[in-house]
């Protein structure tokens, strides 16, 4: 079984992937951000590095989903495959930090990978404001988020709710972060309740 986290940056999916991998002992596979040779550089100089980073990040998950098919596996995966094409990539484009040559490349690239592979069975999205964002970004202290901007997270979260409302693949569960604290107990209980309510249809 697979199942994938999706939400804009800070929005608590690495938090939430490791809270239900040891609940459910289900194999987690985090986003490569300690290892990324991009997103320093991105954050710095987001035109210079934006078409490479989303090459690289675009690899880096359609190993990881072949990886979990290949695994027989119960897997969680922090961030989906399709949150690159339908939302940072175009976001980066409409924003002149991606030439229209580089996106029509990338989404060429993204067209034939996702041929090949089977969408999450489950999709777990968890929706928060700008400011809940933000205090979750600043609570994590990386130095290369700093320069994030409010404007940048707000066009993500738009692009986000779009693509979320048009989402067709397979079983999808809202999470609103805004009235939620992965690390109480009592608020990851209620995410668990709606889990198993999900996934034993799965199984």
């Amino acid at each position: 079984m697979h199942i994938a986290i999706a939400g804009n940056i800070g929005s608590g999916k690495t938090t939430l992937t490791r809270v239900l991998s040891k609940h459910y002992g289900w194999k987690p596979l985090f986003e490569d951000v300690e290892n990324n040779p991009y997103l320093q550089s991105f954050y710095e100089d987001m035109q210079r590095w934006s078409f490479n980073l989303q090459v690289y990040f675009l690899n880096s998950r359609f190993r990881q989903v072949v990886e979990i098919r290949r695994s027989g596996k119960n897997v969680i995966q922090d961030r989906s495959i399709y949150e690159d094409a339908y939302i940072f990539a175009p976001n980066l484009h409409s924003m002149n930090l991606m030439s229209t040559r580089d996106f029509e490349n990338y989404i060429s690239l993204f067209e034939l990978m996702s041929s090949f592979i089977q969408p999450p069975d489950l999709l777990i999205y968890l929706r928060a404001s700008v400011p809940t964002l933000v205090e979750q970004i600043q609570k994590r202290g990386r130095d290369y988020e700093e320069s994030i901007r409010l404007d940048y997270l707000k066009l993500l979260n738009e692009r986000y709710e779009a693509w979320i409302n048009n989402y067709k693949l397979g079983k999808l569960l809202f999470i609103n972060v805004d009235s939620m604290d992965f690390m109480n107990p009592e608020d990851i209980s209620v995410v668990i309740e709606k889990v198993d309510a999900e996934i034993n249809g799965l199984f």
